[in-house]
């Protein structure tokens, strides 16, 4: 502190320079309203009235609220101190407004939703005196203290703190960009003393700013009801001598430190000074047990939240040594990087005095660790110093924390919403997060564990640690291959890769880096591997024969068969909790679940566990779990979901559960085979996709339940992050990408060569070439071209050398088309032909393909991103994502890829595109002489939107009329009706045809498409030229609820509208069926307020009456429309509904 004050006494002149003309009295002049010169108030015979609004912190409403009863019982009612969250202006608008009308002072903080400050920001302007802490930067511009305010300059930059504050910010920061928040915090904390040096009414209000921030920050009721009483004694003071109300001194809590429940009333300064007390008096002292950093929100240790010392407990009953650090949270890096060290880090130059090994790191926060919720902003510019630090620590990240802003029950039941998810998940995933583990949540205003959850949490802590300790020859380790749909030779494949080539790489990195893969030989056979997968299957019923011919096969691959039969017994005590497990265990859930409620579900599915004729039972009852083993490493193939003919079906029904078999196999791996790891290889399992929470496991979902505590690291294709990331959340995935194959181009057909050479030297002589007019038509006919290109449109014929011209371009087009050639082969690096054809379908400058030619030869990294994951080290992410659409920062694979901020969608050149796309979907309507089209579906899916940035969205915009209106730093805030006027036609109405996986990675986008239907269903227009508002009356007249619903999707938690399953088993008889299925399981409406999947069937099939345009936007070269079986089970079965439901109103198809 003295060498602070020393750095501010040299700089006084150039502080007060900066300070005086900020307060000057000619820069405030009218403006300021509050009374004297420098601020202050005459006092008051009448009341005084406070507003605070506050939101990330209502679990501290309750404490806000007894220094409210305090205030009005020290002054005999004449303070009034008026508090609500950010739910109360949702939810009681009324009652928060009438408190800003009559206030004195308003107090805010942690307020971000974008439509709770833009209705404060309309309301708190009247308000005299303003003070805003840690939120929307636009809201926090209305802070008024006397003549101290942030507005923004006038040079019309934007909000932020004012050069007085800034001039002292310097002081206290370090050189790097990346702390320049922290030094904020220290500024904070040591500006009022520092500020006695500068001369008194002109730095008087932000010495009050820093003091109430002070107060603020430090917490507690004590120092909140001091803060008020400094407020009310500067800026809204009380007549009378005695008026003055009594203020104490800060009651500081350092701004970071380390805790423990059993060092009561102990802080200690450092995590060194911590552990040398936790070796004497810590409950695994001298254990040598593994330490896990525990990174903890300062205001919940300050305010005594009960689920701190309960989460240490847990913890160590687990085996593990807390060192649990509390910070503000936005310095998490400077801790990591400063306080925290491992076995693996090399350069330990950056380390205090202070610094501690760990082997893991946990936060309770989220958001992203550089910066934290500040950071949040600019998660992705700060995401590159983020993964260096934790890359130099080299050890598992793991986000574990409580919901803060969702209820328990409400996660329970429909699971995690979207802004929570994005904390949790999103932002921390930007960083290489793994495993995260939700272990609580709110219970009114209060914080609950779940110990339950935190269970879950410390085994897989357990799991990587034991990875990083335990010798390499003595890891067993398993590799899941799958075989869906079974009996077609589906056995070991995957999207986009070459398994059996794929399979012999990583045996061989596997027995090079010391695991013990058995009499591995030389030359090791992929495809021999999975001829004897296939035989082990075969024999899996116990036949003899069958089981000698497998013995066979894997004995000439280098294996031995390893059998395991699980017994009924066996596998109902895996599914079964502790009987003792009660409401300390599972939290406060709206029901107790019995011990046995897995297996209760599991009965009530498929009979009585060991029934004759279950899937995958031996004749005795027992479910044969098979595989090969090599060594200490194992390869099966992930068994059958369900029953033969209807292999997927569980997928889709919430309620369902795995067959037996499917659980057996899985609680084998962990329970009797003694598995340390298992790899997913290739693109994609099931076991991810099982019923369950969508996002945010609960210890009932089925994902959860059957991957336990296995580290499961999982190989998967770069240029699909949306559905990486469901086996990153709910299957606990730490994803290994691997690259695409190379691209080829599509060329011509015999036939459409000969078109070419026709259309050619027709072109060549025109006078010659009129008797090649007739040959020309007929081919481009009998090629089915003339749909594409037809010669007569709209009544019309086009002129002849037109039309060739069309064919010609059109023909270009389909040659230069580009497909995948071939399957990549994981941790290869491609040849050089294989690098100049990506680089050819890429273009590019020179600089450019030399960069990507560079990364391409880094695909050897993939088999690196294994060996660390299965080392329990840091992988490395990077966004998935196509080369082609997003350029080199998709490579080099072999990284952990994450998918896009969901508040950043649809970006700007997204939503450019997407207005592109929609106004060739009405020119095309108009074309066909209909007008502009009354409603239009678009298709919203998951790995079209990542890849592209939202165009499905920006074309949904378009279609309404409506545009982005972004906050202050960038984040998409609210959709935004363009006037009539401005859009020049009418609104059409939209049905989103949502994917589950958009659904649930994207619920903030779902909210604010529901938002704006609803508001343009409400927009003071004729219904003429509004079709929203047109069909919600339609319906609102025939009593329909909620008739403003458009996004549609599956039931919550499930996935699929099993039109494919229908097909595949010819469980159908004519294409109407297929729509009627598709309507039934896409009948569910998602959006605000607790739209989370209600069934609203009566909405979507009358808006399907009116459904004149079908979109589905496709942004694949690896994929076409016939590629993957969705295109027709959704938007072709969609198609059918909408053309049934026409007709059934009289109108064409």
């Amino acid at each position: 502190l003295r060498l602070r004050e020393r750095r501010v006494s040299e700089r006084l002149e150039d502080i007060e320079a900066e300070l005086s003309p900020r307060f000057a009295e000619g820069e405030v002049g009218a403006e300021d309203e509050v009374g004297a010169e420098d601020g202050e108030v005459s006092g008051t015979d009448t009341s005084v009235n406070i507003c605070l609004v506050c939101g990330f912190e209502s679990f501290n409403l309750s404490l806000y609220r007894g220094v409210a009863r305090d205030l009005r019982r020290r002054t005999e009612g004449r303070v009034n101190l008026s508090v609500f969250s950010d739910r109360d202006v949702e939810n009681n608008a009324g009652e928060v407004e009438e408190a800003l009308a009559g206030s004195d002072v308003f107090f805010g903080s942690l307020l971000f939703d974008y439509d709770v400050v833009q209705w404060l920001r309309e309301r708190v302007d009247p308000v005299p005196t303003r003070f805003v802490f840690e939120s929307d930067l636009d809201l926090m511009a209305l802070t008024r203290v006397g003549t101290f305010t942030m507005a923004p300059p006038k040079d019309g930059k934007k909000a932020g703190p004012p050069p007085a504050v800034k001039k002292i910010l310097e002081l206290f920061g370090s050189n790097r960009e990346e702390d320049r928040v922290a030094g904020y915090l220290t500024m904070l904390k040591f500006g009022p003393k520092l500020l006695r040096y500068l001369p008194g009414k002109k730095v008087k209000h932000l010495r009050n700013w820093l003091e109430v921030y002070g107060y603020w920050n430090q917490a507690g009721a004590t120092n909140v009801l001091s803060m008020f009483s400094l407020i009310v004694n500067e800026y809204a003071g009380l007549a009378g001598a005695h008026s003055k109300l009594k203020t104490d001194e800060v009651t500081e809590m350092p701004n970071q430190g380390c805790v423990h429940p059993n060092a009561r009333g102990m802080v200690f300064k450092d995590p060194a000074s911590y552990l040398e007390w936790y070796e004497r008096e810590g409950p695994l002292k001298s254990t040598g047990a593994p330490r896990v950093a525990l990174l903890l929100y300062r205001k919940h240790v300050i305010t005594n939240m009960s689920y701190i010392p309960a989460l240490i407990s847990e913890m160590e009953d687990g085996g593990l040594v807390p060192v649990p650090i509390f910070i503000n949270g936005v310095e998490a890096h400077t801790v990591v990087r400063d306080l925290l060290t491992t076995a693996r880090e090399q350069d330990k130059t950056t380390l205090k005095k202070g610094a501690v090994q760990v082997d893991a790191i946990v936060s309770t926060i989220g958001f992203p660790l550089v910066g934290g919720p500040a950071g949040s902003v600019e998660a992705g510019r700060q995401q590159e110093i983020g993964a260096e630090i934790l890359s130099s620590k080299n050890v598992p990240y793991v986000v574990a924390a409580p919901l803060l802003i969702q209820d328990i029950e409400s996660w329970e039941a429909t699971g995690m919403t979207g802004l929570q998810s994005i904390v949790l998940y999103a932002l921390p995933e930007l960083d290489g997060a793994i495993d995260t583990v939700p272990i609580g949540g709110l219970v009114g205003d209060d914080i609950f564990l779940v110990k339950e959850r935190v269970k879950r949490l410390v085994g897989r802590l357990r799991g990587w640690i034991d990875l990083a300790t335990k010798p390499r020859d003595e890891v067993n380790l398993a590799v899941m291959l799958y075989g869906f749909p079974p009996g077609v030779g589906a056995t070991g494949t995957a999207a986009l890769l070459n398994v059996p080539k794929s399979l012999e790489g990583l045996l061989k990195r596997l027995k090079g880096d010391g695991y013990d893969v058995g009499d591995l030989p030389g030359n090791v056979d992929g495809e021999g591997i999975l001829t004897a997968l296939r035989a082990l299957e075969d024999a899996r019923a116990g036949a003899a024969h069958l089981v000698g011919a497998a013995e066979e096969a894997a004995a000439a691959v280098g294996a031995e068969v390893v059998r395991e039969e699980v017994s009924p017994s066996e596998l109902s005590r895996w599914l079964s909790f502790p009987e003792h497990w009660g409401p300390t265990e599972w939290g406060p859930l709206p029901y107790l679940p019995d011990s046995k409620i897995l297996l209760d579900r599991l009965e009530q599915q498929w009979g009585q566990l060991g029934s004759p004729g279950q899937l995958g039972a031996t004749p005795d009852g027992k479910y044969a779990c098979l595989g090969l083993r090599f060594g200490k490493v194992t390869v099966g193939v992930q068994p059958m979901l369900g029953i033969e003919g209807d292999p997927m079906r569980l997928l889709f029904e919430r309620d369902l559960t795995p067959a037996p078999y499917y659980c057996a196999y899985y609680k084998a791996l962990e329970f009797s085979w003694d598995i340390n790891a298992v790899i997913h290889f290739g693109t994609h399992g099931t076991v991810e996709w099982l019923p369950g929470s969508p996002v945010g496991n609960t210890g009932l979902s089925w994902p959860d339940v059957l991957l336990g505590n296995l580290p499961n690291v999982y190989v998967y294709t770069a240029n699909n992050p949306s559905e990486s990331v469901v086996a990153k959340r709910r299957g606990y995935g730490t994803i290994v990408s691997h690259n695409v194959p190379p691209y080829g181009r599509s060329g011509l057909y015999k036939e459409l060569l000969s078109l070419r050479d026709l259309l050619n030297e027709y072109r060549e002589d025109r006078a010659e070439g009129a008797a090649l007019r007739e040959p020309i038509e007929e081919l481009v006919k009998a090629t089915g071209l003339y749909s594409e290109c037809p010669l007569e449109r709209e009544g019309e014929v086009l002129g002849f050398d037109v039309w060739v011209q069309e064919l010609v371009s059109y023909l270009d087009v389909v040659e230069n088309r580009l497909f995948s050639e071939g399957l990549h082969v994981f941790g290869q690096v491609p040849t050089d032909a294989q690098v100049e054809a990506y680089l050819q379908a890429y273009g590019g400058e020179a600089a450019e393909a030399a960069e990507i030619s560079h990364l391409l030869r880094r695909s050897d990294e993939e088999l690196d991103g294994v060996a660390r994951a299965l080392r329990g080290e840091y992988v490395l992410p990077t966004p998935g994502g196509d080369l082609l659409r997003d350029g080199p920062g998709v490579l080099p694979t072999g990284r952990n890829i994450h998918a896009l901020d969901p508040y950043r969608m649809p970006s700007e050149t997204a939503e450019v595109r997407g207005a592109a796309a929609a106004s060739k979907i009405l020119d095309a309507h108009r074309r066909q002489g209909s007008g502009f089209p009354e409603t239009c579906s678009v298709a919203l899916w998951g790995l079209d939107a990542i890849k592209t940035g939202g165009d499905s969205v920006g074309i949904v915009l378009a279609l309404v009329g409506a545009r982005t209106i972004r906050d202050s730093t960038g984040r998409v805030a609210r959709f935004e009706l363009i006037s009539l006027d401005e859009l020049g036609r009418p609104r059409c109405d939209v049905v989103a045809n949502v994917s589950a996986l958009f659904r649930d990675q994207f619920k903030n986008v779902l909210e604010l498409l529901d938002d704006l239907m609803l508001r343009a269903s409400r927009a003071d227009e004729p219904v003429e030229m509004n079709f929203v508002k047109k069909h919600t009356e339609e319906l609102e007249r025939e009593g329909v609820d909620r008739a403003s619903s458009r996004m549609f999707s599956n039931p919550s938690g499930d996935y699929g509208s099993m039109v494919n399953e229908r097909v595949g088993s010819g469980n159908w008889d004519e294409a109407g069926e297929l729509g009627d299925t598709w309507v039934s399981r896409n009948a569910f409406s998602y959006g605000k307020g607790g739209e989370a999947g209600n069934a609203r069937p009566e909405v979507l099939k009358a808006l399907l009456e009116t459904t004149d345009r079908v979109v589905q936007g496709v942004d694949s070269v690896e994929y076409g429309l016939t590629d993957i079986q969705e295109y027709y089970a959704n938007t072709g079965a969609l198609m059918r509904a909408a053309e049934d439901a026409r007709r059934r109103r009289g109108w064409e198809g």
